[in-house]
C-alpha cells in the first residue's frame, strides 16, 4: 500500500446521470418536464419577470460615472498637523506620500494625494504632493512653508498629426 493509492470512497459523489430510463426517476424528459421554451437547449431566461417589466428596466437611471477620472487621496492640513503633534511625521524634512502613508493619513502609499486648507498649522510644512487648494498653499505659506509637486506622469502619448510629422522631417 501506498499513499498515493489511498482512495476515500464516501468523499466522491457522483454526478446525477439523466436520460437513463423511466425508472431511475430522471428518465424520458431528464428532468425538464413537458414542452415549452425552458425544455428545450440553449434557452435562458435572465431577468424575465413572466412579462411584467423587469426590474432593471422599472428603475430609474442615475447619474455618470467618468471611467477616465483620475482619483485622490484627500488630505486636512489639520489632519497634518495632529500627526506632527503626536510625532508620527517629522516636520524638519520634506514630507512626502510615504510620510502620509506611515502615519496612517492615507491608505495606500502609491496614490496621488491632495491637500485641502481645513484646520491649521503651528508647523513650517515642507510638502511633495501631487495637488493642493488655493486655501492650504495660502495656510502653508503663511507660516514660511513651501509646497513641491511631483512629477504628473501622462497615460497616454500626444498623437502626433501628419503635418507635425511632415514638420519634424
Amino acid at each position: 500500500m501506498k499513499l498515493n493509492t489511498i482512495v476515500d470512497k464516501a468523499s466522491i459523489k457522483k454526478p446525477k446521470r439523466v436520460g437513463r430510463g423511466i425508472g431511475s426517476g430522471t428518465g424520458k424528459t431528464s428532468g425538464a418536464g413537458h414542452k415549452g421554451q425552458k425544455s428545450r437547449s440553449g434557452v435562458a431566461i435572465k431577468g424575465f419577470e413572466g412579462g411584467q417589466m423587469p426590474l432593471h428596466r422599472r428603475l430609474p437611471k442615475r447619474g455618470f460615472k467618468n471611467r477616465f477620472r483620475t482619483e485622490y487621496s484627500v488630505i486636512n492640513i489639520g489632519d497634518i498637523d495632529k500627526a506632527i503633534s503626536e510625532k508620527k511625521i517629522d516636520v524638519k524634512k520634506i514630507i512626502t506620500n510615504k510620510d502620509f502613508f506611515n502615519a496612517g493619513l492615507i491608505r495606500n502609499k502609491n496614490v496621488l494625494v491632495k491637500i485641502l486648507g481645513s484646520g491649521k498649522t503651528s508647523h513650517s510644512l515642507n510638502l511633495k504632493v501631487d495637488k493642493a487648494s488655493k486655501s492650504a498653499i495660502k495656510l502653508i505659506t503663511e507660516k514660511k512653508g513651501k509646497v513641491e509637486y511631483n512629477e504628473k506622469i501622462q497615460k497616454t502619448e500626444k498623437k502626433v498629426t501628419k503635418e507635425e510629422k511632415v514638420k519634424q522631417n
